[in-house]
């Protein structure tokens, strides 16, 4: 039986070269990703990690598979922020950038997803991140803050 996977497509006004670096670029996640900060070389085989932006505390990490400038971008991914989180082990993102129509065409699969809760879970993460990166490249504002979201995955204070 196959693992679960999610799909989401967002046709984006903007270059491939732009999506690319806003992926790609910590300083540039930091702007629409609840202050996230991906730090890689991109090379294959390299360490991705995610830093909390205030904190700077690792959130998630992976490691590179695939990576081929501004088209297509494949790491694993994990949680990193407690035990229970890692537990749920590595799962795998796939970014996709096709140019269409004088608009990007991004298409993220995160697939090799322990069961099908997890996979909802990371659904509801991802819409508004992407969303959010959307927003950030049409306008160069990024979308409000959800607070819900931005509180699930920022590190607790400890009293």
């Amino acid at each position: 039986m196959a693992k679960p996977e999610f799909v989401y497509v967002s046709y984006i006004v903007t270059t491939p070269e732009k999506l690319w670096a806003a992926l790609t670029g910590g300083e540039f996640t930091k702007q629409y990703w609840y202050s996230r900060r991906i730090q890689s070389t991109w090379s294959v085989g390299a360490p991705v990690t995610f830093f909390d932006g205030d904190s700077d505390v690792v959130t998630d990490a992976g490691v590179v598979l695939e990576c081929e400038p501004p088209r297509r971008l494949v790491y694993t991914f994990r949680p990193e922020l407690s035990e229970e989180a890692r537990s749920i082990g590595f799962s795998r993102v796939a970014f996709s950038l096709e140019p269409h129509q004088g608009m990007v065409k991004l298409t993220l699969v995160h697939d090799e997803l322990p069961d099908e809760e997890t996979a909802r879970g990371f659904r509801e993460g991802w819409a508004p991140i992407l969303s959010s990166l959307k927003t950030f490249l049409e306008t160069g504002a990024p979308m409000p803050r959800l607070r819900q979201l931005e509180e699930q995955g920022r590190p607790q204070a400890r009293g």
